[in-house]
């Protein structure tokens, strides 16, 4: 039986961000109903792509007569018609004046709980901007300064997350510190081995980084930071400025965390959708980050031995990886990492007759672009060639984005409402595959 390709890898990527969708997932992440009757009033906050879905969730759990309210962040466009709890729009990648302000009402509301409250904290990826209440020192306008520079020179999230951590009033365990409440911190994993100091920055989590190492990441990355921003960071190396709550901190002993979705959950769903058309998948791991086009080397070089010698596989067989890669961004095009990661896997796997591939961004959104990310296929430099479209070069002028685009192999979902980060399947198939259009 001949495989429908294009139509197998979006399934899969389908299955792979339903397993991280909050509406879908097992109430057990929720507490039962003897527990919320414990509690004087629960109040929800929380920040992040998918904030709102949390929160509706939350909401369709929630016995009608338990007193229940909150505020939730999410990215424009994100947004759900809950009852209870307020869903704002604000903005992302780069924080935006509408996100500093809900931080600074987020806190206010958190500060007015006591020992008999409940917080219900719900943490996913893209809180980092959404939730920017940056220090008294550093305006607004030099936090998105300071976030652009660094989102466009390559640096990890982690690194990223260390800066933005030293600069908030919230983030890096902080916002844990300012309530007495008991805490219910629930979160859906968008970083590399699920550390939840790094998820949305940790705003109820200890923080092991110091503003050292701050300092240190803006001269690893060589960016030049507003004055405010390094005059800040400064004080604070010096012991000028508290550092952030470090594990063993009193604040957190009120902490229950738990990570409800995972990027490697999502690649298991999506791993049993290959296995259900007869092809093997292969999870190559959940933590591949890195340079995007150097991520395609190494992955286009696994798939290049399968295709010459069925080693260390044999076809048909999918290779599936998570984990965010990066882009040093050099040229003017537009791009997005799953896009260039795709691109330049389709320059190492040139010549492969039976070569497929997905990468796409769970949140629905790769980079800046309204798409999630693309499909490849064997005759895509064809087709390119064929429309007079320089691969290499677009690809050189991180153009990824508008190359898929002329060939209408974007992957398009809208929101997706949830983010464990990059899905990515190259599927070898033997040539046991046809060209079909979903």
């Amino acid at each position: 039986m001949k495989l429908d390709a294009r139509r197998l890898l979006r399934h899969s990527f389908d299955a792979a961000v339903g397993a991280a969708d909050p509406l879908r997932l097992p109430d057990a992440w929720l507490p039962h109903a003897d527990e919320i009757a414990r509690y004087s009033r629960t109040r929800v906050v929380g920040a992040g792509k998918a904030a709102a879905s949390m929160a509706m969730a939350v909401e369709r759990h929630w016995p009608p007569a338990a007193p229940l309210d909150g505020l939730v962040v999410t990215r424009y466009a994100h947004g759900l018609p809950c009852r209870r709890i307020d869903v704002v729009e604000a903005g992302h990648p780069v924080p935006d004046e509408a996100g500093e302000r809900a931080a600074q009402r987020l806190l206010g509301l958190v500060g007015e709980l006591g020992e008999d409250d409940l917080l219900v904290a719900l943490m996913s990826g893209g809180g980092s901007s959404l939730l920017s209440l940056p220090v008294d020192e550093v305006p607004i306008g030099d936090l998105k300064t300071v976030t652009r520079a660094l989102l466009a020179s390559g640096a990890p999230i982690q690194d990223i997350n260390v800066v933005r951590k030293h600069l908030s009033r919230i983030q890096g365990g902080r916002l844990a510190q300012a309530t007495r409440a008991r805490v219910m911190l629930r979160m859906i994993s968008d970083v590399a081995g699920d550390d939840p100091s790094s998820i949305a920055s940790g705003p109820c989590s200890p923080d092991p980084s110091r503003y050292a190492d701050a300092i240190a990441v803006l001269e690893r990355w060589h960016i030049d930071a507003p004055a405010s921003v390094s005059a800040h960071l400064r004080r604070g190396a010096r012991g000028d400025v508290a550092e952030t709550p470090k594990p063993g901190d009193a604040a957190f002993d009120r902490v229950d965390s738990r990570i409800v979705a995972t990027a490697h959950a999502s690649l298991e769903a999506a791993a049993a959708v290959f296995e259900r058309a007869g092809v093997r998948p292969v999870i190559l791991g959940d933590t591949i980050t890195g340079e995007a086009r150097d991520v395609a080397q190494v992955i286009g070089a696994i798939g290049r031995e399968i295709a010459r010698y069925e080693q260390p596989f044999a076809r048909p067989v999918a290779l599936l990886s998570g984990g965010e890669c990066t882009v040093t961004v050099r040229g003017g095009g537009t791009g997005g990492r799953c896009a260039e990661f795709l691109l330049a896997l389709a320059l190492e796997l040139r010549g492969i007759d039976d070569a497929w591939a997905i990468a796409a961004d769970t949140d629905g959104i790769d980079g800046a672009g309204e798409n999630a990310g693309a499909l490849l296929a064997p005759d895509t430099l064809a087709r390119a060639q064929a429309l007079g479209i320089d691969a290499r070069a677009r690809l050189d002028d991180n153009d990824a984005g508008s190359f898929f685009a002329a060939l209408g192999d974007r992957v398009v979902t809208g929101p997706t409402r949830t983010n464990v980060n990059d899905y990515r399947a190259l599927l070898l198939s033997g040539g046991d595959a046809r060209e079909a259009r979903a």
